[in-house]
């Protein structure tokens, strides 16, 4: 009877002591998490600036203030992390159509885009604007295949073009501050539920946050103001 209550005391003990790591585990990864988020949040004023600040993108300027939202991504990598493609994550802002208020960001993949020859990289910055309601509630509803459920153009580059094509996205890149041409046919948005809980503290959905406002997070006001200034 000894043997077997002091085998059973052993059993309790080794499962609180591995409940112990895992809980003291989980912390620091949640915590990274939402350093994660500030970090691509941050990131995401800087590639919009950037974008803004390039007179090869004029379009940009002209027509920021007809998007119904904002599509930014920091970083799209060639070599694949996504379902074994390539891509990256990255930011939704949406205007109010009242107000003219920037939204809190949403967090969306971008994944198998295709990187093209003009590519001086392995990376690219991305910008999208987000040009119809229609692709505006294909990004509450669910996943999004570019393309597919929504059409996508690639936007004007060069201070004399003119873009004759119209779409519900319209999309621009660089890399290495130089224009790439990234081909997003086919490619796939897709919400980042785990950054959108870790960035404001439980789980939301993007309709949740632009449109009912139920979560705000003071570290997006600098990319907010950001968008707000551009588009005046």
């Amino acid at each position: 009877m000894e043997r077997i209550a002091s085998k059973a005391g052993l059993v309790g003990l080794i499962t609180v002591f591995s409940v112990s790591i895992l809980l003291a585990a989980m912390t620091p990864v949640q915590a990274n998490d939402y350093a994660d988020a500030q970090a691509l949040v941050d990131k995401a004023k800087i590639t919009f600036e950037s974008f803004m600040r390039d007179k090869n993108y004029p379009w940009l300027h002209e027509n920021l203030k007809n998007a119904k939202g904002v599509l930014i991504y920091p970083q799209i990598l060639k070599a694949g992390f996504i379902l074994g493609g390539s891509g990256g994550t990255g930011v939704l802002v949406v205007r109010d159509p009242e107000t003219k208020d920037w939204s809190q960001p949403a967090f969306y993949t971008l994944g198998s885009v295709t990187f093209g020859f003009q590519i001086g990289g392995e990376a690219a910055k991305v910008v999208m604007f987000v040009m119809s309601q229609k692709a505006i509630d294909s990004l509450f509803a669910t996943s999004v295949k570019l393309g597919g459920d929504a059409s996508v153009a690639g936007g004007p580059y060069g201070a004399g073009e003119k873009a004759d094509v119209t779409a519900d996205f319209m999309s621009f890149a660089k890399s290495k501050g130089l224009y790439a041409g990234l081909n997003l046919e086919g490619s796939i948005l897709d919400v980042r539920e785990g950054l959108n809980k870790a960035y404001y503290g439980k789980g939301v959905r993007p309709l949740e946050i632009i449109v009912k406002k139920k979560v705000s997070n003071k570290g997006a006001s600098g990319l907010r103001e950001a968008l707000k200034r551009a588009a005046e």
